[in-house]
């Protein structure tokens, strides 16, 4: 690691020229089991500096390779020239992961460049250190209890920010605790099954394409309620979690599962008094009449945000008071700069902000850059906590990323980090793309009269 580390300082251009700074190519690297599947990317430039950025966990590179040839030749130092060019090419969730990524990569190299920390370029910070909690999951069947346990280790190694799933997961196996049409939820179950079991990609594309038929389905149109049994079982469980993790600590909840508004009223009204940090994405968040209905339901914060693209994606949601937290992926939101933008709106209109992040430490630091420099922050998510090798994966960062709970905003060039360990992302390559960094000159010269008015 050190060799690797003297290595990656030896390759700095320490005689940049900014205003001569040219981008000259993209490559991405796709890994598995970060726990996400994950792609990051590389821009090159004429000097050697060299950017990094990171498509959205779970999203196709293909999002960010068709970028490439609008991106070639320009400098990277006119981020919001660039990020105005492209933004039109990004959308809600996975599919704004190529926008944002290569938005990373240019705050990257700008700040690189000029030899500052990417927060000084948005303005400087409010803080120097970035809360972190991260989602906990319990394996297989089990209690509240279990839960509670699993969350009692999160703060004993420094968490103090706690987050859990509730939901139909809890519910699986009980008789009598959600109705459904007959069939539906055994069939779904099913479909999942089919697509993890595919042997040839012919039979995984039918039965992802099946999978993706149901879940698309938006939550008022799947008719599964929960039953007053499993109501009760959904408390009990909340009541046993606190009971275990007490109540001076915040809980927030997540993944649901696809159940209506009026169920949603009623599980938040049965566990307000187990003082709920927020509820999640409870219902699809362009239903901003459905949230102003939710909110306005229950004492429990209505929070939703990790799938829109753009301020003017959240202006619905703040303008009708149907959110009290919001939870933007910066990665799906619009990259660095436009996250911090919309914590700034969210301010205006008394929203507080916590931030989503599911992905490597490259997309961990550009969010910490982002909520260094935004006075609207509550705290940021990290999936990665229980992978061993996710602190490896870059170089010139701390052994630990994330100490007692935490991430230091580092000090040095850009995001803060050296290069990325090609010997770690080698180890954990995703199969469908067992190169490293490969050339994607098939890029290079694509185009399309994209002009949104003539």
């Amino acid at each position: 690691m050190e060799n690797q580390y003297e290595a990656a300082l030896n390759r700095v251009n320490t005689c940049s020229c900014p205003s001569d700074l040219k981008i000259t190519d993209i490559r991405f690297t796709n890994i598995v089991g970060a726990p996400m599947d994950c792609t990051l990317m590389k821009i090159y430039t004429n000097q050697g500096l060299v950017g990094l950025g990171e498509v959205r966990d779970g999203a196709s590179r293909t999002y960010a390779s068709l970028l490439k040839s609008r991106l070639l030749g320009e400098n990277p130092c006119n981020v919001d020239k660039l990020f105005r060019r492209i933004k039109q090419f990004g959308g809600v969730s996975r599919q704004a992961g190529g926008v944002c990524g290569v938005e990373v990569a240019l705050w990257d190299l700008a700040g690189k460049a000029y030899g500052v920390p990417v927060y000084q370029l948005l303005g400087g910070k409010f803080r120097d250190s970035i809360r972190i909690y991260c989602d906990t999951d319990v394996n297989g069947k089990h209690t509240g209890r279990d839960m509670g346990a699993a969350l009692k280790k999160r703060m004993e190694m420094g968490f103090t920010f706690l987050k859990m799933d509730l939901g139909l997961g809890v519910l699986h196996g009980e008789a009598g605790a959600v109705n459904a049409p007959l069939g539906y939820l055994e069939e779904t179950e099913e479909l999942h099954r089919k697509a993890r079991e595919a042997e040839t990609p012919e039979e995984r594309r039918y039965w992802r394409n099946r999978c993706y038929d149901r879940q698309n389905i938006a939550h008022p149109f799947t008719c599964v309620h929960i039953t007053e049994k499993g109501f009760d079982l959904l408390e009990n469980y909340v009541r046993e979690v606190r009971e275990v993790i007490g109540y001076e600590i915040p809980l927030a909840i997540d993944h649901f599962g696809h159940i209506g508004v009026e169920d949603c009223i009623k599980l938040c009204r049965r566990i307000e008094k187990y003082n709920i940090a927020w509820a999640e994405d409870m219902i699809p968040w362009q239903l901003t009449n459905q949230y102003v209905r939710l909110s306005h339901s229950t004492t429990v914060p209505i929070c939703t945000g990790e799938d829109i693209f753009l301020k003017e994606g959240f202006l619905p949601l703040f303008q009708a008071g149907g959110v009290s937290v919001i939870h933007p992926d910066l990665l799906s939101s619009g990259g660095i700069l436009e996250n911090k933008k919309i914590g700034d709106l969210a301010q205006e209109y008394g929203v507080a902000m916590a931030v989503h992040m599911a992905e490597t430490p490259v997309t961990a630091y550009a969010a910490a850059h982002s909520l260094a420099a935004t006075e609207n922050f509550l705290v940021c998510e990290n999936h990665s906590v229980d992978v061993p090798w996710w602190d490896d994966i870059t170089i010139g960062t701390p052994k630990k990323i994330v100490q007692n709970g935490f991430i230091q905003v580092p000090d040095k060039p850009g995001l803060g980090i050296d290069d990325l360990n090609d010997e770690v992302l080698r180890e954990h390559l995703n199969p469908a793309f067992p190169e490293l960094w490969a050339s994607t000159e098939e890029w290079d010269n694509e185009h399309s009269n994209d002009m949104l008015w003539s």
